[in-house]
């Protein structure tokens, strides 16, 4: 039995102790004797009563009730630049610098690099949140609502994301197989295969396999002596050995290309993109090669169009799911701090272990009997089977949902999207926000003249982590290091010479070209069109004005001060901390150097058209300006990002939609991680 003391000497009311965890000498929230077990939490019953209110309504992100609040708050041993004590009101970290001026780690334990890659597939993928009153799955708020709403645009994002965290890993997975069976790494499979070959001599080899599982989870070391790491683009999936990757240069070691980037993850974001892309173009082209007759008398569109959007949003649900396990195991087997470093492995381990126990003594014969009878019972057990289903239903509702996995084996376990809400959130405790990727407008260099590909020597690929360079000779890596992308796509088998994009005549550029100047001068011109109308009273106009900006523009503002418009009118957002209550407010008044006043200076000249106080909001919104096909017209003819808007909705009902926003994601961020709501995504 565990010892009642430690478990009750809790540091917050969900999880966490005071006291050192005896098992794995962790501290902190999280980190609980209880914890370690994959039980579902003392209030998981209440999670799924919608009806049911919480114990008390938090008002700052120190009264939050998740274990992100409680993560985000608490006083850590590894500290980075936005975990320092300071006496201002708000530290600018470097919103408006080069990353090589800002302090690098800004969180202690996670690189800049990896916080930026977070933060970037954050905006991307979280448009819009509301504020929940009742307990959340596994103590981490920022889960998908169940009545989740459609939107290409999000569905496009599950399906990135779905490419990111799922395919690119199944795909190094192979990878790795390959580099087994090729024998060109021959010390390393001779030890694999004389292992595997005595177990299986000795009947051992269930144990031996749970057991190199068990050892996987609970020692991370042991991932690299048995797996050591290659860049994926680099290694063959038919032969194991060394190809020439896909992008014609070795710029990333993550991405199934290998294409060059500024920043990490930023290759394989742009292949899930150029994945999505592909598709849509597939399914115009499909839908533009239908019969010209077909739609006259088609008493089949309407009841089939209908049927693909209800079917729509579950399968986008699916997608999501999918994702969200496959990051939650990713971060139990490697956590990032402030989420307990041990916890979530052992936990995870304490699934195998019985495994392992039992395939010490049970023999062939007994796993076969009972594969037979399970299969047996699942085809003529349907009475008993119904039975008990109907017995679980009427004793414990909604109890298919307690034994998902975010609140059993991986509860307390974050997605990427809710670990980087925990980390903002650091910022936002510490009153330091955490500076947005840098900005970066010009192309990863990829100039084989003045920059060699990173593929060029032995040093580079021991630094690569690949053994003794995959026992390449200097010809294969010479070869695979020559800089030519359609080179590494004709060794994969595409016919690259004869595909129509490489057959474009002069003249169809130019025509292209026409288009293209042509739609920007009719954008340009409903701009201007659109400052007239606003000024006559049209409310659709207004909120779309500035929403393209100049060319070449790099905004500016943050992390106090927010350019935008409300109603049509210039001015800016500024969110304060130094009053009892955090709150953002619009006004358009300046001061004597012609700048927007901002939070932390109480001015008698500036009167805030509104104010809102961060407690009180309970939804937020990404809005744009134009609809998606509009932007897309627009992003290509004037090769700029449309700045968009953002909703925001109080306890009251009332509604401030703020428009022609060039940092909406990083506003939008600042209001999610700066009070003690806990949030749903929808």
């Amino acid at each position: 039995m565990l010892d009642e003391n430690l478990t009750e000497k809790r540091q917050d009311p969900l999880t966490g102790e005071k006291e050192e965890n005896p098992i794995t000498g962790e501290t902190g929230p999280g980190t609980g004797l209880k914890d370690l077990l994959p039980l579902p939490a003392e209030n998981a019953q209440d999670i799924f009563q919608s009806k049911k209110a919480f114990d008390k309504a938090a008002g700052s992100l120190e009264d939050g009730h998740t274990l992100s609040h409680a993560l985000a708050t608490e006083d850590h041993k590894l500290k980075g630049a936005a975990q320092l004590e300071s006496e201002k009101e708000v530290r600018n970290l470097g919103w408006n610098e080069p990353k090589q001026e800002i302090a690098a780690p800004l969180v202690g334990g996670i690189d800049n690099e990896e916080l930026w890659l977070l933060v970037r597939r954050f905006n991307k993928q979280i448009i819009h949140t509301k504020a929940v009153v009742t307990p959340v799955p596994g103590g981490l708020d920022l889960n998908t609502a169940e009545e989740e709403e459609f939107s290409p645009d999000k569905m496009r994002a599950n399906i990135e994301r779905f490419y990111m965290s799922v395919v690119v890993g199944i795909l190094a997975a192979v990878k790795h197989i390959a580099r087994l069976r090729s024998w060109r790494e021959k010390e390393r499979t001779a030890w694999f295969a004389g292992v595997y070959f005595t177990a299986w001599l000795f009947d051992f080899v269930m144990p031996l396999i749970t057991g190199v599982i068990i050892a996987l989870i609970v020692h991370p070391p042991t991932r690299e002596l048995m797996f050591p790491p290659a860049p994926i683009a680099l290694v063959d999936t038919n032969t194991g050995g060394v190809q020439k990757p896909w992008a014609g240069t070795l710029g990333s070691k993550d991405s199934a290309t290998g294409a060059p980037e500024n920043h990490k993850g930023e290759a394989v974001e742009q292949e899930a993109d150029n994945l999505v892309n592909g598709l849509a173009e597939l399914a115009v082209s499909s839908a533009a090669g239908k019969h010209p007759a077909g739609d006259v008398h088609d008493k089949t569109k309407k009841p089939m169009e209908l049927a693909m959007w209800a079917k729509l949003r579950p399968f986008m649900q699916v997608v999501g799911n999918i994702g969200d396990n496959c990051e939650r195991l990713a971060n139990a087997l490697s956590p990032t701090p402030p989420f307990p470093k041990d916890t979530h492995r052992l936990r995870l381990a304490t699934l195998v272990i019985p495994l392992f126990g039992a395939s010490l003594f049970v023999t062939s014969y007994m796993f076969v009997k009972s594969l037979t009878f399970g299969f047996g019972f699942g085809m003529f057990g349907d009475p008993i089977i119904q039975h008990g289903m109907d017995y679980l239903n009427r004793v414990i509702p909604d109890w298919q949902k307690l034994l998902e996995l975010r609140n059993t084996l991986l509860k307390g376990v974050p997605t990427n999207a809710q670990l980087t809400l925990t980390l903002l959130r650091i910022g936002e405790a510490n009153k330091a926000p955490l500076p947005p990727p840098p900005r970066v407008v010009e192309q990863p260099v990829q100039d084989p003249a003045n920059h060699p590909p990173t593929l060029d020597s032995e040093a580079q690929m021991r630094l690569e982590g690949a053994a003794y360079p995959m026992n390449a000779s200097p010809s294969e890596l010479d070869e695979a290091a020559h800089v030519d992308p359609k080179d590494g796509l004709r060794e994969a088998g595409f016919d690259v010479d004869s595909h129509s994009k490489n057959k474009q005549t002069k003249k169809s550029n130019k025509v292209l070209g026409w288009v293209k100047n042509v739609t920007a001068g009719l954008v340009h011109t409903g701009g201007a069109t659109d400052h007239v109308r606003a000024k006559l009273g049209s409310h659709h106009a207004k909120e779309r004005l500035d929403i393209v900006p100049p060319k070449d523009e790099v905004p500016v503002s943050g992390p106090v001060k927010f350019d935008c418009r409300f109603d049509g009118k210039k001015g800016h957002c500024y969110v304060s901390t130094t009053a009892t209550i955090p709150s953002i407010a619009f006004a358009t008044g300046k001061d004597d150097e012609g700048t927007t006043v901002i939070a932390g200076k109480e001015r008698e000249d500036i009167k805030p058209v509104w104010t809102v106080a961060v407690a009180d909001i309970v939804e937020l919104k990404k809005v744009g300006g134009y609809g998606w096909k509009a932007k897309i017209v627009v992003d290509w003819s004037m090769e700029r990002e449309v700045k968009d808007g953002l909703e925001i909705i109080t306890t009251e009902g009332k509604t401030f939609k703020i428009t022609a926003v060039p940092l909406r994601d990083e506003l939008f961020n600042r209001l999610v991680a700066m009070g003690g709501q806990r949030w749903e995504a929808w």
